[in-house]
């Protein structure tokens, strides 16, 4: 065996005790790097068969000059930051940890969403100034008489829409992924539409899916096409929505107001447009986390880490190798 049987490519977590409890527990020998680019990870990550990776950059480059890896963990759900087609063609099993920030995500899709609606940071921001005065915030709307719109009913999206129902709002979805199961497993309460459907009637749009299959699904033709009173949120990936387009509904009043816990680029340049935008609310990809989360996101890494090097199957395979 190679003199780390584990490398942790990247982390900036507090610290890594979870995975050090459960890697050392089982005799595996790892070591943490702080890799940020192609060549840190060929320099410094050849003697281990799997890498636990937060986002340093697998490429096929990467892949095609690390014979000795067999396993890639990614830290979340997302794999945008791995060529999983070229992984497949090396023979490196890909895998994510899909369950372990649901309901912290959800949660945080609706803190932004009742943020927005019920305008709460805006009317704070005027009290603390001296401004007491509620028709500042009209017009402010009855959740129960307008409806939600759901980009991406998984795991997360799913949860998010049992959330906004327990606010009797009408709840709409599409899916970029949609699949006879899928819809299946979706709650009742769930009316399925097109896109162009929920963008035009949704009151509030959230998206919930992976940026594989919705690179700049949002973009200026989508958000024309939304209310004028209309809100959108993104917790999923950044590069969902076009940043330009959404910097330009904004400016001209196409919706009225954006939250985001995630974008293009992380973290988002303090000289993005978006950023002086008063009907923008902005997070730093915070919605994952929770205490409770966080600890389990590393152990489920760590544990995925040991079944793997221990022989057996693998829990969250991205690609099939077979």
């Amino acid at each position: 065996m190679a003199n780390n049987a584990v490398i942790i490519t990247d982390c900036d977590h507090y610290d890594i005790e979870v995975e050090t409890e459960i890697l050392s527990k089982n005799a595996i020998k790892f070591q943490k790097k702080q890799c940020k680019t192609e060549q840190d990870l060929i320099e410094q990550c050849q003697d281990a068969a799997v890498w636990i990776n937060q986002y340093a950059p697998i490429t096929e480059n990467v892949l095609a000059n690390s014979p000795n890896l067999k396993l890639v963990i990614r830290y979340g759900v997302g794999v945008n930051n791995v060529d999983v087609q070229a992984a497949t063609k090396y023979g490196v099993q890909v895998c994510n940890v899909p369950d372990y920030g649901t309901q912290e995500v959800a949660d945080h899709a609706l803190a932004c969403l009742l943020t927005l609606t019920r305008k709460v940071s805006q009317m704070s921001s005027l009290v603390k100034q001296g401004v007491w005065d509620y028709q500042k915030s009209i017009p402010v709307y009855r959740h129960s008489e307008q409806k939600v719109g759901i980009i991406g009913i998984g795991r997360i999206g799913t949860a998010f829409a049992n959330r906004v129902h327990a606010l009797n709002s009408q709840v709409l979805a599409y899916d970029p992924k949609m699949t006879e199961e899928r819809i299946n497993r979706a709650p009742e309460f769930v009316q399925f539409v097109d896109l162009e459907t929920l963008l035009k009637e949704s009151d509030i749009v959230s998206i919930h899916c992976p940026l594989d299959s919705a690179y700049h699904l949002i973009g200026e033709v989508e958000l024309q096409k939304m209310k004028r009173s209309s809100y959108l949120i993104n917790v999923s990936r950044g590069g969902i929505i076009n940043e330009d387009a959404l910097d330009k509904a904004l400016t001209e009043g196409w919706i009225a107001g954006a939250a985001l816990d995630v974008s293009e680029i992380e973290p988002i340049p303090l000289d993005s447009p978006l950023l002086r935008q008063e009907n923008l609310y902005c997070t730093p990809h915070m919605g994952w986390y929770s205490e409770e989360s966080a600890k389990e996101l590393k152990r489920k890494v760590a544990e995925e880490a040991v079944r793997f090097l221990q022989g057996e199957q693998v829990h969250y395979p991205i690609n099939n190798l077979t």
